[in-house]
């Protein structure tokens, strides 16, 4: 595709949106297969705006899945992300379905995940990868993950929960969050730095429940 999309990090953008049908007439509903396929296509042909709606489509659900393959490593999983989406510039295929671009994106923050723990020569203790299925039913391995960093966060004390979601999933900073909450920017990185360590506890003991 080149160099020349920029990427949207970390802020959101509007993507845009199909056109309206002729004579007035509401669009007709356009499946959610039919959006991914042509999303896929267009990003495939470097069409900038199509990666940045590709961008506010997925990120915060491949923010889940990584926060959770990285147990709890925000950083870390911040750069899976990134760097599963810049791959997504680079090389998106068409895509037959919604299910299929979504397990195309998983497998390659996967695949991401491994050269960095490669690079670190380090061995993730308590998800291994080779045990993530990537042909056979990877949605139902991807959403168990997905419920249980849902249901660590609701672990969280309501404050520290509001201030994760905001931050990490939101994009607010640390002032924004401070004057949501009535409290001070550096309460507020406490309160994150609380709350980061209360997920990876809980990540641990949840992952270690299932393997």
């Amino acid at each position: 595709m080149g160099s020349t999309i920029s990427m949207p990090f970390p802020a959101r953008e509007t993507a845009s949106r199909l056109a309206e049908a002729d004579a007035g007439e509401p669009p007709a509903p356009v499946s959610a297969d039919a959006e991914a396929r042509r999303l896929a296509c267009a990003v495939a042909r470097g069409d900038e705006v199509a990666f940045r709606e590709l961008y506010d489509r997925y990120h915060e659900r491949l923010f889940r899945l990584a926060a959770v393959l990285c147990r709890g490593d925000e950083t870390l999983a911040h750069e899976v992300v990134q760097s599963a989406m810049l791959t997504a510039a680079r090389k998106l295929k068409p895509v037959e379905s919604e299910a299929h671009l979504w397990n195309w994106l998983a497998r390659v923050a996967r695949q991401h995940l491994a050269k960095i723990w490669r690079h670190q020569q380090r061995t993730p203790t308590l998800v291994e990868l080779a045990e993530l299925p990537e042909a056979a039913a990877p949605e139902k391995a991807d959403s168990v993950l997905e419920e249980n960093l849902n249901a660590a966060l609701l672990e969280l004390e309501t404050d520290d929960r509001h201030a994760v979601e905001w931050f990490y999933f939101d994009g607010l900073s640390h002032k924004d969050i401070a004057e949501r909450q009535g409290a001070t920017p550096k309460a507020v990185s406490s309160r994150l730095e609380r709350a980061r360590a209360k997920l990876r506890l809980l990540l641990n003991r949840s992952l270690r429940h299932e393997s």
